[in-house]
């Protein structure tokens, strides 16, 4: 069986590069001829002609080159994860829109209105009723970002308003602030309709979030069943065959989706856990085809 890893071109890295690794080996282990390729090397070129020959059984798109992907898809090739599916998980007021569509329990959110780069917000008075609705401390989020680096906790109006400022024409939403899971929350990948690893994440600097990337630790944890259920119902609405499902705990402990990540780098949670997502992650895309 042939297939393809696609990555990106310009993004060159020890954390990604390591992921990389992880998935040719686990394709290799299962009989699988994986031969990555980059965006750049793979151009969309229009108007085009359906895939001709067997060129690849399948690609794994580990990027967020999502038009690409949907080119990709239009020429007939498998892609997992979908070009649909990563693009409502790369943008989070997608998500949220999606997510809450379907009756997901997660924190009440806004998202800002639109504007133009060249413009900006000449007029904040929507912030009010940001203010008003969720309260302060709130948090702001920019819509596109990962490992928690985009993600801002305000005190009051004033700093609400410095921020939203800031970041200028950027997507953006605003969000309730989960007092019961300040510093604390629990990393779930999904594949399939299963969760294969689990870690709980948390800091112990004061830092309202427990990424690992910005100062935060991690351990083992084993997840309940209502956990588990959330995180693979959010993933079948968005549409993923694997992702990484951040969890908050909300009064009582109750489960709330954070984030979805759907080219979630599992290097931290094999670390802690030993599981290999990259195994899994491959195993579950042969029994697709």
């Amino acid at each position: 069986m042939l297939a393809w890893l696609i990555v990106n071109e310009f993004l060159e890295s020890k954390k990604f590069n390591e992921i990389h690794k992880y998935i040719y080996e686990a394709a290799k282990r299962q009989g699988i001829d994986l031969e990555q390729k980059t965006n750049a090397q793979l151009l969309i070129d229009l108007p085009f002609k359906e895939k001709t020959g067997s060129s690849s059984d399948f690609i794994l798109f580990w990027d967020k080159d999502v038009r690409l992907a949907k080119y990709l898809e239009m020429k007939g090739y498998k892609v997992f994860n979908s070009s649909d599916s990563i693009y409502a998980c790369d943008d989070k007021s997608k998500t949220h829109i999606l997510l809450a569509g379907a009756g997901i329990v997660m924190p009440r959110t806004i998202i800002a209105p639109m504007t133009y780069n060249n413009i900006g917000y000449t007029n904040t008075g929507f912030l009010d009723e940001v203010a008003d609705k969720l309260g302060f401390p709130l948090v702001v989020k920019e819509c596109f970002g990962s490992f928690g680096q985009q993600v801002y906790l305000v005190n009051d109006f004033n700093e609400l308003t410095v921020k939203v400022k800031q970041l200028g024409a950027k997507p953006m939403l605003f969000q309730e602030y989960i007092r019961s899971s300040h510093g604390r929350d629990i990393r779930l990948q999904v594949v399939g309709d299963k969760v294969v690893a689990a870690m709980y994440r948390y800091s112990d600097n004061g830092d309202f979030r427990a990424n690992l990337t910005i100062g935060g630790k991690m351990k083992s944890y084993e997840p309940t069943k209502e956990q588990c259920d959330l995180a693979i119902k959010s993933c079948k609405i968005l549409g993923l065959d694997f992702a990484g499902v951040d969890i908050l705990f909300g009064k009582d402990e109750e489960p709330m989706v954070c984030e979805v990540n759907s080219n979630a780098h599992f290097k931290n949670i094999y670390d802690c856990t030993g599981v290999n997502v990259a195994d899994a992650i491959i195993n579950h895309i042969k029994s697709r085809l």
